[in-house]
């Protein structure tokens, strides 16, 4: 009698379970940003608070090219070693995050 009274608990116990699906949402954001159009700009074009500020963050950093946008906002290909990176920085020498 106990092994039929556990049968059955066990069978409804897995049923419910299986009916406890939780429902997924189909809601998808997709979110786009668009970069600003950049112009290539010569090396002594760069103020020199973004200098000074690129060999504060980066020392023995070389400046490959600069490009500069309609907000006055920098974008920096450097070297470092033989390392690369790109860093953004406005026009006071303060690094953003794009």
């Amino acid at each position: 009698m106990k092994k039929l009274i556990l049968s059955a608990v066990v069978a409804l116990g897995t049923m419910s379970i299986q009916a406890n699906e939780l429902p997924v949402s189909q809601k998808t954001h997709a979110a786009v940003a668009i970069q600003a159009e950049y112009t290539e700009v010569t090396a002594d074009a760069v103020p020199a608070a973004v200098k000074t500020a690129l060999q504060t963050a980066y020392p023995g950093a070389k400046l490959d090219k600069a490009f500069v946008n309609e907000k006055k906002e920098y974008k920096l290909e450097i070297s470092v070693g033989d390392q690369k990176a790109t860093v953004y920085s406005d026009v006071n020498g303060n690094w953003l995050k794009i």
